[in-house]
């Protein structure tokens, strides 16, 4: 058996050393969770999100819309889709029926703290005497996250 000196064993010492060094940052990494995550968004009041969501759909930014829209309240692709569709063609966005549970208090939306504006009733009210009965179930449905039936039934009877 050959002698082995010191520059043999440096020879085989070198790459042991950078494989087990790949070993143990691949394990640390692991155990971290997968390396760097993403901040969670800063939480925006339901007044901002409207705001940005209508902005960036009115200035035909869709795509960032949806974006920003399913990060700050977790909707699928498909309701946010929806959703920014609905404020596109005008509609409030929270009268959406796939914002219905994170659906702001009307406190909530008002810049003062102060609830404004008439009640649901007295809206769907409007809307009848103007003659627009299927934008006030539309309202109905958003608002209360009633079915078509229950909503056209509570228009039917104000």
């Amino acid at each position: 058996m050959p002698n082995i000196g010191p520059t043999e064993l440096l020879i085989i010492a070198i790459p042991l050393v950078v494989i087990l060094v790949i070993v143990l940052g691949i394990v640390v990494a692991v155990r971290k969770g997968g390396g760097a995550s993403v901040p969670p968004p800063t939480p925006l009041a339901p007044q901002d999100l409207q705001g940005l969501v209508t902005q960036l759909t009115h200035q035909g930014r869709k795509v960032h819309a949806i974006k920003e829209l399913r990060r700050h309240t977790g909707l699928s692709l498909a309701e946010a889709k929806k959703v920014v569709d609905a404020v596109a063609m005008g509609h409030p966005m929270w009268a959406h029926p796939a914002l219905a549970r994170f659906r702001p208090s009307p406190v909530a939306l008002s810049h003062t703290g102060v609830a404004t504006g008439p009640d649901l009733a007295t809206r769907v009210r409007e809307l009848k005497a103007a003659d627009r009965v299927e934008q006030a179930i539309h309202l109905v449905r958003g608002e209360t996250g009633m079915g078509q039936r229950e909503a056209e039934l509570f228009v039917g009877t104000l």
